[in-house]
């Protein structure tokens, strides 16, 4: 993990994405630094971690230097085998928030607003806005870092002339994208965050208080 002397206080969003039998699982951990996001953690753990002690490693992470006294979220993958690790997360005191990657046009939350349903278009087009306008940086010194822009150098958008609709090459199929996704879904998250902030805010003043 790579801080360069960073403060232990700040405000940190962790995305993890849980690998199947021949995928990684992938963690990334994302710092704000004013309008921009800092990956300050990469990693894909081994493929023979199971999931318990994949989550047993997150917990450590994240109650230790410089993550144990800062304030952060955690959001994992809710698809697939996503649900009972979100289910470990959540007996482990973690109280992750689960991302259920859809192909619709919505988002939607559940009640208790730790669940959301978001479309794949989403995530994509949030990440690589944030990075084509140098507001998603990968630090340096990350052993992972140069596996992430090979990543979004592979990365490609279809779309169907047809139907208008949009495919992401290198996303689940066949290639890697585990980091990808992981960095998606904190990155969401997090300016979902921001986003609900700023109009409470805006009701408040609007209501005079």
């Amino acid at each position: 993990m790579y801080y360069d002397d960073e403060p232990t206080r700040g405000h940190y969003w962790i995305g993890f994405d849980c690998g199947q039998a021949k995928d990684y699982s992938a963690l990334t951990i994302l710092q704000k630094a004013g309008k921009r996001y800092d990956i300050r953690h990469l990693e894909r753990l081994p493929l023979d971690m199971p999931y318990p002690k994949q989550i047993e490693y997150i917990f450590q992470i994240m109650h230790r230097k410089p993550l144990d006294r800062a304030n952060k979220v955690l959001a994992i993958d809710y698809t697939g085998v996503g649900r009972p690790v979100v289910d470990l997360a959540q007996d482990r005191g973690l109280n992750p928030i689960g991302i259920a990657i859809s192909g619709g046009n919505s988002v939607n939350w559940n009640d208790e607003h730790n669940r959301a349903t978001v479309p794949k278009r989403d995530l994509v087009s949030l990440m690589q806005i944030f990075a084509q306008n140098d507001r998603l940086k990968i630090a340096q010194g990350l052993q992972a870092g140069p596996i992430l822009a090979a990543e979004l150098s592979a990365f490609k958008v279809k779309i169907d002339v047809r139907t208008a609709h949009d495919s992401y090459g290198a996303w689940r199929e066949g290639e890697h994208d585990d980091l990808i996704l992981a960095t998606a879904i904190a990155l969401w998250v997090a300016e979902s965050e921001q986003h609900q902030q700023t109009h409470a805010v805006a009701r408040f003043i609007s209501n005079g208080r």
